[in-house]
C-alpha cells in the first residue's frame, strides 16, 4: 500500500509502508549526520527503526551545511620579492632616523624581521670620531644598506651623494629622493627624473622616491629605476595612504617593484599598502616614533605578511546591500 508524505516540503510518494530509518536508508541518507522532525516533532535518532512513517505525514530531514558558493577566479601568482637581481624574504624596509640611538635602532630592526634599511650619507664627526656608527650596531654584511638622498634638493647634489656612499661602502642599490622644498619634503619630479636618468647611466641600481602620479611613474622605469617607490603621504606625518586609486593604477602599470614609501604609521596602513597589491613598505618614523618601537616594528611584520597573504587570497568585491552567508535553498 503506497504512503503519501510531505518530504521537505515536497509530496512523495512512498511504495510501502516504513520506519524513519527504512526511509532514511532509501534515501542513501547517514542518520549519525541528519536530524529529522515529523508533524514538527523532533525524532530522536535512537527512535528511528520504531518511529512509523504514517500516510499524510510532513517530514523534514536535515543537515549542516556551509553558506553559498564561492566565485570561480584565478589564483594570484606569489611572485618573490626580488631587488637588483637579489631575492629578499622579508617586504618591509624600516630606517634608521630618529630612534633614540642604534642600538634602538637595531633592536628594532631584529623584531621587524627587515633584510633592508635605509641609511643616510653624512659628514664624518672630525672634532670627535670615535663617536657611535651604525655599522658597529647593523652588520652591512648581513643585511643591505640602502644608501639615500634624503636632505637633496637638485639632481646633482644626489648624484654626488650616491657616488660619495658607493666609494664608501661599495653599493649601487640606492634610494633616490630629491626634494621640492622643505614644509612639504614632497619630490620634485622633474628633478628626480634627471637624476634617475643620471644615476642609471653611472650604473647604479635606482629605487626612487616619487609622486603618486601613474604618468610620472612609468617615465621613471623607462629612464632605468629598478623599483618604483611612491609616497602614501608627506614623509614623516603618519597619515597613511591618501590616495587608493593612484598606487593601484601605478602597480597594474608598473613591470618593477613598486614600494609605498612615506607616511606609514601604523601596521594597518602597511596592511592597506600590500592589499593594494604593493611589492613592500617602506617605515621609519611609524616604528622610531611609536611609544614602543620594537613592539611597532614587530607589529609592522605582521601586517605586511598578512596584507601580502590578502592580496593573494583576493578580497571580497564590496556589495551596496547586505548578502546572506548562508543559502536560502534548503531552508526548513
Amino acid at each position: 500500500m503506497a504512503v503519501n508524505v510531505t518530504l521537505n516540503g515536497e509530496a512523495k510518494q512512498l511504495d510501502a509502508p516504513t520506519s524513519v530509518r527504512g526511509l532514511l536508508e532509501s534515501l542513501g541518507l547517514d542518520p549519525a549526520k541528519i536530524a529529522v522532525e515529523r508533524n514538527l516533532e523532533i525524532v530522536p535518532r535512537g527512535a528511528y527503526g520504531d518511529v512509523a512513517v504514517a500516510d499524510g505525514d510532513r517530514l523534514e530531514i536535515v543537515h549542516f551545511i556551509g553558506g553559498g558558493n564561492a566565485p570561480v577566479t584565478p589564483p594570484r601568482e606569489d611572485k618573490p620579492f626580488k631587488l637588483a637581481g637579489k631575492t629578499y624574504k622579508s617586504r618591509l624596509i624600516i630606517g634608521t632616523g630618529k630612534f633614540k640611538d642604534y642600538a634602538q635602532n637595531a633592536a628594532a630592526l631584529e623584531a621587524s624581521g627587515a633584510e633592508i634599511v635605509t641609511v643616510a650619507v653624512r659628514r664624518v664627526n672630525l672634532t670627535d670620531p670615535n663617536q657611535p656608527k651604525l655599522v658597529d650596531f647593523i652588520n652591512p654584511k648581513k643585511v643591505t644598506f640602502l644608501p639615500n638622498t634624503a636632505g637633496c634638493y637638485t639632481g646633482e647634489d644626489a648624484v654626488r651623494t650616491l657616488r660619495l656612499a658607493r666609494e664608501a661602502g661599495g653599493w649601487s642599490l640606492v634610494k633616490l629622493e630629491v626634494l621640492g622644498e622643505k614644509k612639504l619634503l614632497y619630490p620634485d619630479m622633474i628633478e628626480t627624473l634627471r637624476a634617475t636618468e643620471m644615476l642609471s647611466k653611472d650604473g647604479f641600481q635606482v629605487m626612487v622616491y616619487c609622486s603618486d602620479d601613474p604618468l610620472m611613474a612609468k617615465r621613471l622605469e623607462d629612464v632605468g629605476a629598478v623599483a618604483i617607490m611612491p609616497l602614501a603621504s608627506p614623509i614623516g606625518s603618519g597619515m597613511g595612504i591618501q590616495s587608493t586609486v593612484n598606487i593601484r593604477m601605478i602597480i597594474e602599470d608598473s613591470k618593477v617593484p613598486v614600494i609605498v614609501d612615506a607616511g606609514i604609521g601604523t601596521a594597518s596602513d602597511a596592511a592597506v599598502a600590500m592589499e593594494l597589491g604593493c611589492d613592500g613598505v617602506i617605515s621609519n618614523t611609524g616604528i622610531a616614533h611609536a611609544r614602543d618601537p620594537l613592539q611597532m616594528a614587530h607589529a609592522m611584520k605582521l601586517a605586511v605578511e598578512a596584507g601580502r597573504l590578502a592580496w593573494l587570497a583576493g578580497r571580497m568585491p564590496k556589495k551596496a546591500y547586505a548578502d546572506p552567508s548562508s543559502p536560502l535553498s534548503g531552508l526548513i
